[in-house]
């Protein structure tokens, strides 16, 4: 009898295994996308960019994979307790990292039209901010697979960095706009760039208080501490 109900418990654990796994895999394809995106960007590459807008596809597709997973999971094993926060925490985290590969692909599609101008100002801020939501969705993604609520916690305080990084560009590409009237087209162009950058910041956030949650049982605070963004300068000193 002791034989058979350690089988169940082993299948029970690599079907827990087979949930992270997924996560991880989905996690990292839009890793990948928002790399691409990024580049497309700042380097005017319009090959990454169709690369970024081709993963989307395969991105849906896993979560619905997840979706169908999850439902599977609820109905043949009733998890309780920590089991069943993590596997409803995976249902969360697939509409997040959704969310980040299509605002990845937003970012990729706006960058061609962008290329097409030449721009007299430099794409220092949005590639730096790029940079650090790359950096975020790294260690949120790691934490996914490890079950590290540190981790998890690590980016949630770092995402205030990026809100005031944005502002700052907000303010930079709002002068060029004053300044000159043929900067508008492309600086709206930019300006939806880095409010797509944002959102991925916010969404990798979503799914460190997830994992958080799921890890600890516990959820974090609604007021995250004052980030130091004295590494992340840009271009131009804010006022």
């Amino acid at each position: 009898m002791s034989g058979g109900t350690g089988h169940i418990v082993k299948s029970y654990e690599q079907d827990l295994k087979r949930l992270r796994d997924l996560l991880t895999e989905m996690g990292g394809l839009v890793e990948n996308q928002v790399a691409l995106a990024a580049q497309a960007v700042v380097d005017k590459d319009g090959a990454a960019a169709t690369r970024a807008v081709e993963e989307d596809p395969k991105v849906d597709a896993l979560e619905r994979e997840v979706e169908r997973f999850v439902i599977r999971l609820l109905a043949l094993r009733q998890p309780v307790a920590v089991d069943l926060r993590q596997i409803i925490a995976a249902l969360k985290m697939t509409g997040d990292l959704e969310r980040i590969g299509d605002y990845a692909a937003n970012v990729a599609k706006r960058s061609i039209v962008l290329s097409e101008f030449s721009l007299p100002y430099s794409l220092a801020g949005i590639a730096n901010m790029a940079r650090m939501v790359q950096e975020e969705l790294k260690i949120v993604i790691d934490a996914v697979g490890d079950n590290d609520a540190e981790k998890a916690e690590q980016v949630w305080r770092s995402d205030e960095a990026v809100d005031d990084i944005y502002n700052a560009i907000f303010r930079e590409l709002i002068t060029y706009m004053m300044e000159d009237p043929r900067n508008i087209t492309p600086c709206t162009h930019l300006l939806f760039i880095a409010k797509n950058l944002e959102r991925i910041g916010d969404h990798a956030t979503n799914i460190a208080e997830t994992v958080h949650y799921a890890v600890t049982g516990e959820t974090l605070p609604d007021a995250r501490p004052k980030a130091d963004t004295s590494a992340y300068a840009i271009v131009r000193p804010r006022e």
